[in-house]
């Protein structure tokens, strides 16, 4: 039964593409999500006007707020909502801390068995943990990351803890910024996945010219960068996003009119042919932060802030049909910081303000506490591609002290790190180096490549073989 119901997943996966909203564990009050809350937001975003099939939730951690490692009420919310799960363990809050996630995980797994192993999209192990540890991140005052070779162990943790469950076989992957990826230490990491997240916000790349009619090409600069460092693996949006309200970032305006612009822009020629996970629905809840992303504001209604219609937008051929809608549906959720709690980590409103200097864009705050914006919703920028005369990753900030935290909610600039960094013209790629080390991506820039479609080919036969294997074992 559980090779049957997680077969039918990965089945459907690999001809839809996934449509959500990133979702923390907390307000940004610090209190905890019930599973009702999560159910009304989940509710709300299957509903938006203007829009169809936004209806997969990205978690950033496994962890119910409030405890050491019981699973996470937004679960049961999605199986009763039907929504879609990018499932997350939070990866940078210690060996203690991860084993609270695991056990949550395998907690879920033993309480929900075929009805979450038909849900999830994937798992993230991690969150914008290259970035935090990288000399940009570290110098930007961002929550502590964890090196390449800790990530790697932690998914070979995961890879043995959903072995022989409901959940045996589902995609595993990391979310980072793409200057994350665009480093050569993330290699090792890129072998151990299946798929590969990208956060970006061209909003926080204050050290490059980055208003609104900048924001499609710096954001196509950090897909393609990331593509390359995936070397052939899907690529799934996992963040990216436009403040509708909050301070201005370099030449990035925050307003709801640029909102729309980069929705607009940026995002409806992406819907449909990639797996998106926007940043955010709401972040306002009940605080708001500065800079504010969600497309709602303080209370929960299907009339957002702007219009998400993607009707009369032209959509050009690009390399985003390509780098992941084939692999995308099948791979585990990511998660979001949670509470510290016995060895687990939660997220504070407090978080918001200090995420600004992140380039990551997971939505962690500051370093002086484990909790992430992306818990409470709010989220911190990426880092900042900054000109080096040696060709090696620039030990400075972004140039924006606030963009230190990757996460969106923070007011940080840096988060050029993330996607939006990538504005960097190909000419000057040559001798700019990205804070975040990786090499640049370019064979998944174009979808329609051989590279994609061939991964395409592979993995939708890779998924008959198993179904039929399956039907013959059984």
């Amino acid at each position: 039964m559980h090779t049957i119901a997680l077969l039918t997943a990965l089945a459907s996966a690999t001809s839809a593409t996934k449509l959500g909203f990133n979702y923390g564990s907390t307000f940004t009050t610090g209190v905890a999500k019930a599973q009702s809350d999560f159910e009304a937001e989940f509710t709300t975003a299957a509903n938006l006007k203007g829009t169809t099939g936004w209806t997969s939730a990205r978690l950033y951690t496994m962890v119910q707020g409030g405890t050491a490692n019981n699973p996470i009420s937004a679960i049961p919310a999605a199986i009763k909502t039907k929504t879609s799960l990018l499932l997350g363990l939070w990866a940078s809050a210690g060996d203690t801390a991860f084993a609270n996630e695991i056990l949550a995980l395998k907690a879920a797994i033993e309480e929900y068995g075929d009805d979450l192993a038909g849900l999830v999209d994937g798992i993230s192990i991690g969150s914008e943990d290259l970035y935090r540890n990288s000399p940009q991140g570290i110098a930007a005052g961002s929550n502590p990351g964890v090196d390449p070779d800790v990530l790697v162990k932690y998914i070979k943790q995961v890879k043995g803890a959903i072995a022989g469950t409901a959940l045996n076989g589902a995609l595993l992957g990391h979310v980072d910024t793409w200057t994350g990826w665009d480093n050569s230490s993330s290699s090792v990491v890129v072998d151990a996945l299946d798929w590969i997240g990208m956060d970006a916000y061209p909003y926080f790349q204050d050290t490059m010219p980055n208003a609104i009619g900048q924001s499609k090409s710096l954001f196509q600069t950090a897909l393609g960068k990331t593509q390359a460092a995936a070397r052939g693996k899907a690529v799934w949006i996992t963040e990216t996003g436009h403040p509708v309200s909050g301070k201005d970032s370099g030449d990035s305006v925050a307003s709801a009119e640029n909102a729309e612009k980069f929705w607009k822009t940026v995002g409806c020629p992406m819907f449909g042919n990639i797996n998106v996970w926007w940043y955010t629905l709401q972040d306002a809840a009940p605080e708001t932060p500065n800079p504010s992303f969600g497309i709602i504001g303080n209370e929960l209604t299907t009339t957002p802030l702007f219009d998400l219609s993607c009707d009369d937008v032209e959509v050009e051929p690009s390399s985003y049909s390509s780098s992941s809608s084939s692999v995308a549906s099948t791979s585990k959720p990511t998660s979001t910081k949670p509470a510290t709690t016995d060895g687990s980590v939660t997220a504070t409103a407090s978080e918001t303000e200090s995420k600004s200097t992140g380039l990551a864009g997971d939505g962690q705050s500051d370093s002086s506490s484990l909790t992430s914006l992306e818990e409470s919703g709010t989220m911190i920028p990426p880092l900042i591609p900054t000109p080096t005369t040696t060709g090696v990753a620039s030990s400075t900030d972004s140039g924006s002290g606030s963009s230190s935290d990757s996460s969106p909610g923070t007011d940080a600039d840096s988060s050029s790190s993330s996607p939006s960094g990538s504005s960097v013209d190909s000419s000057a790629s040559d001798t700019m180096t990205f804070v975040s080390p990786t090499p640049s991506p370019t064979t998944t820039t174009s979808p329609g490549g051989a590279a994609a479609s061939g991964l395409e080919v592979g993995v939708i036969g890779a998924t008959i073989v198993a179904i039929i294997a399956a039907i013959v074992f059984l």
